[in-house]
């Protein structure tokens, strides 16, 4: 039996980051992902300014601006109108370059264990997890991190409550522009032009020498509107935002086109000796309000920072113990902000009452002003 401190389950964004962070720290830890590279998956293919900050946090900001690549300025527009230029410092980086980098990051004394967790046996002491390849890892403590596989977490007796079942709807494929080599910009943030859309904006950005388009809709999965996107992607982004062809031009959608449908859940009985969640295995988030990655990144810098160490510090690892991380007023303040967000974003893009009109157009009026004054000032040249 092999022993640890932190046994890591899943090699996620928010595993490889936690395993790379522990390592550094010096704390015994291994990682279990049945992956020896991170494939291919849908999940947040930008990383944000405020989520920059977080990164720079956990010691790992410089191997992702590798990886990247920074879009410099962001044009925003709606109803045809070109509404701003703003120096960015975005990065676009698709999911499984991310992890991938963070996962380089990961110190050679960290064991990277290429094998799926089939139980976990926890107890106020030590945790024992079992692999598929029989082997057993006997750690003080287990982070799950194990994203939205929720086997491992049902025989824990933990549960998730679905508070929106398919929330939000995320597409994303490359763009090539037809009779030219590049679009006249470097970044687009494109946003819905009407309520009965169903869509919140569409995005492109770039990630290495293609641009990447992400939509993101509020939809069924049987919706008709799906299969058409799917036969004739262009056509019906198109008809979906029929101004957007005055920035874009004629464009093809080249490449694989990924659909990827987003529930709201939070989980219920994870209050446990020996194991504590983060990021997806906790909660959910809207990936139109891009908040995901501050969830990850605040889970993981705040477990690793400052719980994991006084933990190891002292005996045992009972639920009242890992019960402050739960409570940190930063993750707790970054869930709650994450929820509302979610809800918000979703009620100003496809809401038709008069208060919600009401404040398309002030984000609307609000946004040109911004963009008229940005220019005036000179300062929408790209960062």
């Amino acid at each position: 039996m092999r022993h640890t401190d932190i046994a890591v389950v899943g090699g996620g964004l928010a595993g490889s980051t936690a395993a790379a962070m522990l390592g550094r720290a010096g704390v015994s830890a291994v990682l279990i992902d049945p992956h020896e590279k991170y494939p291919p998956d849908l999940r947040c293919e930008k990383i944000s300014t405020s989520q920059i900050e977080l990164l720079r946090k956990t010691g790992l900001a410089a191997t992702t601006f590798r990886a990247g690549t920074r879009d410099r300025q962001i044009w925003t527009a709606r109803f045809g109108y070109l509404i701003d230029k703003k120096p960015s410092h975005q990065f676009g980086i698709l999911y499984h370059s991310l992890v991938n980098s963070i996962r380089d990051e990961i110190p050679a004394g960290v064991p990277q264990i290429h094998a799926k967790a089939t139980a976990i046996a926890t107890s106020t002491d030590r945790q024992i997890v079992t692999l598929s390849t029989g082997e057993e890892i006997s750690a003080r403590l287990v982070v799950l991190s194990s994203g939205l596989n929720i086997g491992l977490l049902h025989k824990l007796g933990i549960e998730r409550r679905v508070t929106s079942k398919c929330h939000c709807i995320t597409i994303a494929f490359d763009a090539t522009p037809v009779g030219r080599a590049a679009f006249d910009f470097p970044a687009l943030t494109y946003f819905s032009e009407r309520p009965s859309d169903r869509a919140a904006y569409l995005t492109l950005f770039p990630v290495g020498d293609t641009m990447r388009a992400n939509l993101f809709v509020y939809r069924d999965m049987d919706d008709p509107w799906l299969r058409q996107m799917r036969a004739s992607p262009a056509e019906a982004l198109h008809a979906l935002f029929p101004k957007l062809r005055s920035f874009t031009g004629e464009f093809d959608v080249s490449g694989q086109m990924r659909i990827r449908p987003a529930d709201l859940y939070v989980s219920a009985g994870h209050r446990q000796a020996g194991a504590v969640l983060v990021g997806d295995a906790f909660a959910t988030s809207c990936p139109a309000a891009g908040t995901g990655t501050n969830k990850v990144f605040t889970d993981v810098e705040r477990l690793c920072n400052a719980y994991i160490p006084d933990w190891l510090a002292t005996p045992g690892m009972a639920a009242d113990k890992i019960a402050a991380f739960y409570d940190d007023p930063l993750k707790q303040a970054c869930d709650a902000w994450s929820d509302a967000t979610a809800y918000h974003f979703r009620s100003v893009s496809i809401d038709d009452g008069l208060p919600w009109q009401a404040r398309r157009w002030a984000r609307f009026l609000g946004r040109r002003g911004q963009g008229v004054l940005r220019r005036l000032s000179g300062q929408d040249r790209a960062a």
